[in-house]
């Protein structure tokens, strides 16, 4: 099924935030509806105090009372507009954000946009997105005045009302546009925006590299190259603004002085008051004074522009889960004609359960490609994996991660302390056990030597490259079920502490399914299996010893023992 065009998805993601926001949209629309009410009333209320002037009219003090009540109305819709407008924007805004989380975090790993873009979107862009439900509804209510006001015209004098009406049709259709060039303008000016939030984000994380190489003055201006594009931007859409402003303030003086004149001609013909003269004048007023709808256009047009930034990253698809149990099992894992574009190729392939398998290859033979399929991090582009004859899709998220755990060679810590680092997972194991994982995977040591040992915050925890892996393994053998998958995970050790972490491998967890991405001949050799990828398919599965003899085998490791 193909995904909806971007500007539909960001229509209907405004439509849910602004369902999520409905209360305090219903308090900005009840105070939009007073205000109108009050404006649309106050002329004539006017009209009526004026007219009281001349003997035998009522008494004027008595008809200002009226004017006096609309104004303070008018004022007490304005003062309650302003804080439920910020909640509603507050209230949408949290739940936009909360989506994009949620899905980023669904739809994996696969890298689609930098992630300073990314964050941009879920930062600027949604706060912008967030405006939309009561933006949109205070424009919908000004539109009110004017039609109340064409209808009073309508009561006062029909033809001082067609002289308004002939107009507004014109005013419609520059609204329209000006809502299309701003959205456009704004989606361009985000855009832009992003590009230069991924860059510095890239910067940031490299600091290191940049400073080796001494080019902090082109990475500077790498980063800020776009940013003659943002201001063009930033212009245009001000242009916009700004000559829509002109052109509806010139239709406004337009329609005044047509008002004017014929309300004047009537008032000399004798069919209407003075008082409904001034009323008619203040009515042409309201009938073609879009301005505050304008500046609500303004503010609708740049929330569907960061809306459909936000449904492009909604529109990618998330790994969906079934609700199925782990089946019984030893940890056997399946792939059945699998294929990645640009990294496996029909491959097929068992792994059998409680064994021990190195997977190796040269760069680019799809070994990490098979290590994120075998725990679902990623769905093959066709094929199916299972694990023990039952088809990953089926199983319950909470399920899959509980009997596949992972390491990799540069893990993400997470959490406020060391401990908590290696207990974050899909549960919190107990203390003891924490505390073997680390010694498993030779991290006791160096935590304990930390000031607060594992208690130390992470920010306050100098790690190594190697460090930072042990921590990584301890994490996924605290959480180790039936299949544990190392994706290069010892790449930073030096050859005693990978071969200790590797004799806890085949010891401690001999009743496991290990799957090991291996760039080392010592990790195969200790292998009971090797897959030897090549070019995205499986050349031959066989032990170690098996496969030395052969040439091209030894040429994957540099031809080391």
């Amino acid at each position: 099924m193909t995904s909806p065009p971007p500007a539909v998805g960001a229509d209907r993601l405004l439509l849910r935030a602004a369902g999520r926001a409905r209360g305090w949209t219903a308090l900005v629309a009840a105070a939009a509806l007073a205000d109108a009410a009050a404006a649309v009333l106050l002329p004539f209320a006017l009209a009526r105090a004026i007219d009281a002037v001349p003997p035998g009219g009522a008494p004027a003090a008595a008809a200002l009372w009226p004017c006096v009540a609309l104004v303070a109305v008018s004022a007490a819709a304005e003062v309650l507009s302003e804080p439920a407008t910020g909640c509603a924007a507050a209230r949408a805004t949290a739940w936009l954000r909360h989506t994009l989380v949620r899905h980023l975090l669904a739809a994996g790993p696969a890298p689609r946009v930098p992630p300073g873009d990314v964050a941009g979107r879920m930062v600027g862009g949604a706060a912008e997105a967030g405006t939309a439900p009561a933006a949109a509804t205070e424009a919908a209510a000004g539109l009110l005045p004017a039609a109340g006001a064409l209808a009073a015209l309508w009561l006062i004098d029909w033809r001082t009302a067609a002289a308004v009406a002939v107009a507004l049709p014109a005013v419609a259709l520059l609204m329209r546009a000006f809502v299309r060039d701003v959205t456009a303008s704004a989606h361009r000016y985000l855009t832009v925006q992003g590009t230069i939030a991924g860059r510095l984000a890239e910067a940031l994380a490299g600091t290191r590299t940049i400073a080796a190489a001494g080019t902090a003055g082109r990475e500077a201006a790498r980063i800020l190259r776009p940013l003659p594009g943002l201001r063009a931007e930033g212009e245009a859409m001000w242009r916009v603004q700004g000559g829509i402003a002109a052109r509806g303030l010139l239709a406004l003086l337009l329609l005044q002085v047509a008002a004017v004149g014929v309300a004047g001609a009537e008032l000399a013909a004798g069919r209407i008051t003075p008082g409904e003269l001034v009323a008619a004048v203040q009515y042409a007023g309201l009938a073609a004074g879009f301005g505050p709808v304008l500046t609500q256009l303004l503010r609708l047009g740049r929330a569907r522009a960061g809306a459909r930034r936000a449904a492009e990253i909604l529109a990618w698809p998330a790994l969906r889960h079934g609700n199925g149990e782990a089946p019984p099992g030893p940890g056997g894992l399946e792939f059945r004609g699998v294929t990645v574009r640009g990294a496996l190729d029909g491959l097929d392939l068992t792994v059998p359960g409680g064994r021990a398998v190195a997977v190796v290859g040269r760069s680019g033979s799809g070994a990490s490609t098979l290590a994120a399929l075998a725990g679902r991090l990623a769905d093959p582009d066709r094929g199916t994996v299972l694990l023990d004859g039952t088809p990953l899709p089926r199983l319950h998220r909470t399920a899959l991660r509980r009997e596949i755990g992972y390491a990799f060679a540069r893990p993400a810590l997470f959490g406020t302390t060391v401990r908590d680092a290696i207990a974050f997972g899909p549960s919190r194991p107990p203390e003891s056990w924490l505390r073997e994982a680390a010694r498993a995977a030779r991290a006791d040591g160096f935590i304990r030597r930390l000031p607060q040992g594992y208690g130390t915050p992470l920010a306050e925890a100098p790690l190594s490259g190697g460090e930072l892996q042990r921590l990584g393994l301890a994490r996924a053998f605290a959480h180790a079920g039936r299949v544990l998958v190392l994706d290069d995970a010892t790449s930073s050790l030096d050859t005693v502490t990978e071969l200790q972490i590797t004799d806890a491998l085949l010891d401690r967890f001999a009743d496991r399914t290990r799957l090991i991405v291996a760039h080392r001949a010592s990790t195969a050799a200790r292998a009971d299996l090797v897959v030897w990828l090549d070019e995205g398919r499986v050349r031959r599965v066989a032990p170690h010893r098996a496969l030395w003899a052969d040439p091209d085998y030894r040429a994957v490791f540099g031809g080391a023992a």
